[in-house]
């Protein structure tokens, strides 16, 4: 028996370094330092030789790190074969049974992974720039077209009036400006009031981090003064608490300046304690930053009855979730010189903050399908100890009834160790995320002399040059700055 017990110890010892040390972060790091370090030639080669995102259930994973780094090297139709990739894989793929089974049995890591909902939005925003700087509005008008369809679908995962993540202001903010470069302003208009609304009916002064836009301000009440809708000026002037004065747009039409800082936080692994309820009911107290909350067992994930007889025994349950790490980056103004006027830029999607509270939105069902993975975990490792029991008992050639049933406790508890372990070392929450996403995002709209205008990009102490060529319509340009 302790011969049996030291070999099922010496592979406690080694499965955790089977399955603890090749976290997804661990295998990103060189990439990710690439892109942070704006060496973007150096970040394709790592993620091509990444054998992690080679794997199917990571392709979608490949497919937007591949086409935000060609995007960022200014390769706009390769970027789009790949955005367009993910877009697709997203449409075509759903979590299949054996999907289901694998997360149940070992993790959700080795799950197909199929995006956060912020991540979604992101695509058709890289996708549509793209588009734009290939001088294909078309392309860019479906993209804003696009933009609709992943709003309906997000809202049509929750119930009518739901407090959650539904809609994205920003990606709303980027359809109006599509669909004005269009010259498709009545769109453009419904755009704008739709952000607007969403600013507005949020709880506090911010949504998801952001307070309205003053561009968004201008932008709803000179489209809606373009369409003649003099009732929805009157609306909005009182709503917004301003007076709508027209500008005067300049020969060389405007441009768009996107500044995008940073990175999106990391996503890492919280590990919690939970307690049941009352005796072997399959409800679990919750109890951590997010609140205290009851967590019941999905006994049909499980595949177990609400009444089996082993949940009892299991009076506590550590799980793993995830949990976003916010990154730190001090003040820092960004702002667009031009023909000697100087224009701050205004703050549109705050990542940093979006990320953490989308998660927060749905940590009770993180903390519940982890926990019904544990006892998934829990009551395979009782049922391998059973089956060795009696597979001993069985085949013993001991004529001795009391050295066959300590043969048989033996193999029972070496099975139910070793499960045990295994069940330990692959204990893990889902870390994967679309990381080079900036952190946050500034926009400023720039009036334009006709020819050939000099800009200043200004982000802090990064400072950066560009000639623009007006022609009386409106453009883009976006500009990452990692730090």
């Amino acid at each position: 028996m302790k011969k049996t017990l030291k070999r099922a110890w010496i592979a406690w010892l080694c499965v955790p370094v089977l399955f603890s040390c090749a976290t997804y972060n661990n295998k990103m790091s060189g990439y990710y330092n690439s892109i942070g370090q704006a060496d973007y030639y150096r970040a394709k080669s790592l993620l091509e030789q990444n054998s992690l995102l080679q794997q199917d259930r990571n392709r979608l994973l490949y497919y937007m790190e591949k086409g935000k780094v060609y995007h960022l090297l200014g390769s706009y139709d390769s970027s789009n074969l790949y955005l367009n990739l993910a877009d697709s894989f997203i449409e075509q793929k759903r979590k299949t049974l054996g999907d289901a089974v694998v997360g149940n049995l070992l993790n959700p890591m080795m799950q197909t992974y199929l995006g956060e909902d912020f991540e979604r939005f992101l695509l058709h925003y890289y996708k549509a720039l793209n588009y734009l700087y290939k001088g294909d509005v078309t392309e860019a008008v479906v993209e804003a077209r696009r933009i609709t369809l992943s709003t309906q679908a997000q809202q049509d995962k929750f119930k009518p009036n739901a407090d959650r993540y539904t809609e994205d202001a920003f990606a709303l903010i980027v359809q109006g400006l599509i669909y004005e470069a269009a010259g498709d302003i009545n769109n453009a208009f419904i755009s704008y009031r739709n952000a607007t609304d969403l600013f507005l009916s949020a709880k506090g002064p911010n949504y998801y981090g952001v307070r309205i836009p003053e561009q968004l301000k201008n932008d709803l009440l000179r489209t809606a003064s373009q369409m003649g809708f003099s009732d929805m000026v009157d609306v909005y002037q009182r709503k917004l608490n301003r007076n709508y004065q027209p500008a005067q747009i300049g020969e060389g039409g405007e441009l768009i300046v996107f500044f995008e800082r940073g990175m999106v936080p990391e996503k890492t692994e919280q590990n919690f304690v939970l307690m049941q309820q009352g005796n072997g009911n399959g409800v679990f107290l919750f109890n951590s930053q997010y609140g205290s909350f009851n967590v019941p067992v999905d006994f049909s994930a499980a595949r177990i009855s609400p009444n089996h007889s082993r949940l009892n025994e299991f009076r506590t349950i550590r799980v793993a979730v995830p949990s976003y790490t916010p990154r730190t980056y001090p003040f820092a103004e960004a702002a667009v010189t031009v023909n000697g006027q100087k224009f701050t830029a205004e703050l549109v999607e705050d990542l940093n903050t979006l990320a953490p509270e989308i998660l927060k939105e749905r940590i009770l069902k993180e903390v519940g399908s982890a926990l019904t993975r544990q006892i998934t975990k829990k009551l395979t490792e009782a049922g391998a100890s059973a089956v060795a029991r009696e597979i001993t008992k069985g085949s013993s050639k001991e004529k001795d009834d009391r050295k066959k049933e300590r043969n048989a406790e033996t193999a029972a508890l070496t099975a139910g160790l070793l499960v045990n372990l295994f069940n330990t070392a692959t204990e893990k929450a889902d870390t994967r995320n679309w990381q080079s996403l900036p952190a946050s995002i500034q926009y400023v709209r720039v009036p334009l002399q006709k020819g050939n205008n000099q800009l200043s990009l200004q982000l802090g102490r990064s400072v950066k040059t560009i000639t623009i060529q007006a022609k009386g319509d409106l453009q883009f340009y976006n500009w990452s700055v990692s730090h």
